[in-house]
């Protein structure tokens, strides 16, 4: 593909070496749609004759067509898909291959081919992410009425619904996905025609080709088009955030498998044992997600790390962004799916949760709660009920429990409705409020996730369409 001037060829150890072949080649049946928009492109302008244009459709056609059904080993010793696919083309239809890369550099079309993954990627995450809230809604649905305690600084804080704990991972998941839409929309914008750095010198029509290609923009600045990684550093960015979703619920699932927890039963479909100890049953998946989420940051910090100090254009450095957002959003697939599996067969044992959320006075808000509504200004009542707890903690009881001369002796605005109020059910019933753990606050919950759903669902059908063309593209 290039050496013109040089004298010599390269050595052998740096053409492996520089030679990406092994990761791009991933990119094959973009590249080849971007190279068929390309040449249609330059057809219809008459920048290359109609003849040629012909052939190399019908060249890389075929090309897409063999490797698809793998009748063309997508291998061998090549500097990258790009060089794989003139190769191809070359053996096909002959001297025209040459006139494809007429009006383009292999900068701007790499990263067309690249932008192209990432839409898809971002479809494919949303996807799993969509399949995985689904799942976890319906598990929400299913376990309203189980009470167990919510934490802060990993001690027990106040009564909620189980219902309600898991809409909180359904929620933050929501936010993925709309990042990863976000993704898609930043990643939809055409670089073809930027060629090396400084545009190209042929009446080449870039709306044409962004029509083909389904990109809703043309990008505006050569120099900045070429060495831009942005839609690479979002997506990686979307993952590293999903996956650390994922980790903190997985983090909960190896607590709540523990017999000092016992929340949750792991089927031995969705668990790992010991080699040396027959009783064990670890949650090896949910350890592994939350170590992966390790590597997605470390792909994000990487990705940085290499543009910090780049120039303005292309540098050979950007080679290694499609390694690194290849790996990251396998990283999140494969992630996401465990997930689901593990939402699907976990077993959670309401009667551990329940006896949990009677200990640790976690209603001691609600005697301040009771006594605001008394008039008491809140920091004397959260005083008095502290005094409340003492008391409870010193005759080894629940707040509940306690007789109403020990809530009199603390104040005489307590009277005998106190003891509803400070009841576990009494308080995760009185938060009704919207996005609270009261039963109808919960299933008003319920009906707005499932309309996120639909809302996601548009969403993946709107994104899947706008592509389906460019597969088109591929069969004529």
């Amino acid at each position: 593909m290039w050496g013109g001037t040089f004298t010599e060829p390269t050595d052998p150890r740096i053409v492996a070496f520089t030679a990406s072949f092994a990761t791009d080649r991933r990119l094959l049946q973009w590249d080849l749609a971007g190279s068929i928009a390309h040449a249609m492109m330059l057809g219809e302008t008459g920048i290359i004759p109609a003849q040629d244009t012909a052939d190399i459709l019908a060249g890389l056609r075929s090309i897409a067509a063999d490797a698809a059904a793998d009748r063309l080993p997508v291998d061998g010793v090549f500097e990258d898909v790009h060089s794989f696919i003139e190769a191809a083309l070359y053996a096909r239809v002959g001297d025209a291959a040459g006139r494809l890369h007429t009006a383009r550099s292999r900068n701007d079309q790499v990263l067309t081919a690249f932008r192209l993954f990432a839409k898809q990627a971002a479809i494919d995450v949303v996807a799993a992410v969509l399949r995985l809230m689904e799942s976890l809604r319906t598990r929400a649905a299913a376990s309203i009425e189980i009470i167990l305690p919510a934490f802060t600084h990993l001690q027990h804080a106040q009564p909620v619904r189980l219902g309600h704990y898991l809409l909180a991972q359904f929620w933050a998941l929501a936010r993925d996905t709309d990042r990863f839409a976000a993704c898609y929309r930043r990643a939809d914008v055409l670089p073809l025609g930027a060629g090396a750095v400084a545009g190209v010198p042929y009446p080449i029509d870039r709306r044409r080709i962004a029509q083909l290609l389904s990109f809703s923009a043309i990008s505006d600045n050569s120099i900045d088009t070429v060495g831009d990684r942005d839609c690479a550093v979002e997506l990686a960015a979307a993952v590293a955030l999903l996956m650390v979703h994922l980790s903190r619920w997985s983090g909960e699932i190896v607590l709540w498998a523990t017999d000092e927890f016992g929340y949750v039963r792991l089927p031995d479909r969705v668990a790992a044992g010991s080699s040396i100890m027959p009783q064990k049953k670890n949650p090896d998946a949910a350890e592994l997600i939350r170590g992966r989420a390790g590597r997605a940051i470390g792909d994000l910090v990487a990705l940085l790390s290499m543009l910090k100090g780049l120039p303005s254009g292309y540098h050979s450095d950007l080679q290694e962004d499609k390694a690194i957002v290849f790996g990251a959003v396998d990283l999140a697939l494969s992630s996401v799916q465990a997930m689901t599996i593990l939402v699907d067969a976990l077993e959670f044992d309401a009667q551990r949760m329940r006896d949990a959320a009677g200990r640790g006075w976690m209603t001691a808000t609600d005697v301040a709660d009771y006594l605001v509504r008394k008039g008491v200004p809140f920091r004397d009542a959260h005083r008095l009920a502290g005094a409340v707890v003492q008391e409870a903690a010193a005759r080894g009881q629940r707040i509940d429990e306690l007789p109403m001369d020990v809530f009199q002796s603390v104040s005489p605005l307590f009277d005998t409705d106190v003891l509803a109020a400070v009841t576990v059910a009494g308080a995760v019933n009185a938060r009704e409020t919207p996005g609270g753990t009261g039963r109808a606050a919960v299933l008003d919950q319920l009906a707005a996730a499932q309309a996120a759903e639909g809302q996601i669902r548009g969403w993946l059908e709107a994104a899947s369409a706008a592509l389906a063309p460019v597969r088109a593209l591929l069969e004529g």
